[in-house]
């Protein structure tokens, strides 16, 4: 393996951690339990398995209906699993569901970072962070203004 590649695989998994733990960084100051570690842990492991997908698909072309790939979409139904471990019903609330569905945001993020598609990852990282801080202030005033408690918020 050269010395290109080496660095190309560092920025993909770099690329996933740092984007993956923005959105964390922000889910920690809010006191939410999937956090900083989470997220980025979430985005990493995103980012790797679409690298081994990519890494398989030369050596196991020559079989019939196995396409590697297929392995990435698995991604999708392995975190909204975890994300429906975040998910809970108290006192007639559901809570998590911003949580959820933040971590399968940064699963993406991962995705892409794997896929090599920085533009997409950094841009979709901005997005979710935008909504979790400007949408979070936004949802706030909103529920405020219509008189609704500020704990039925799922922040």
């Amino acid at each position: 393996m050269d010395i290109a590649t080496i660095i190309e695989i560092t920025l993909r998994l770099f690329v996933a951690v740092v984007l993956g733990g923005i959105l964390g960084m922000e889910r920690t100051i809010v006191g939410r339990s999937a956090g900083l570690k989470t997220y980025s842990l979430v985005s990493l492991g995103s980012a790797l398995f679409v690298m081994i997908s990519l890494e398989m698909i030369t050596p196991f072309s020559v079989f019939s209906g196995f396409n590697p790939i297929m392995m990435a979409s698995q991604i999708i139904v392995g975190v909204g699993f975890l994300g429906a471990g975040t998910v809970i019903f108290q006192h007639s609330k559901v809570q998590g569901l911003t949580t959820a569905a933040g971590l399968w945001v940064s699963a993406g993020l991962g995705m892409a970072s794997g896929f090599g598609l920085y533009t997409e990852a950094l841009i979709a990282a901005l997005l979710a962070l935008l909504i979790f801080t400007v949408f979070w202030k936004l949802e706030d005033k909103i529920l405020k203004n219509h008189g609704v408690d500020d704990d039925i918020s799922n922040k």
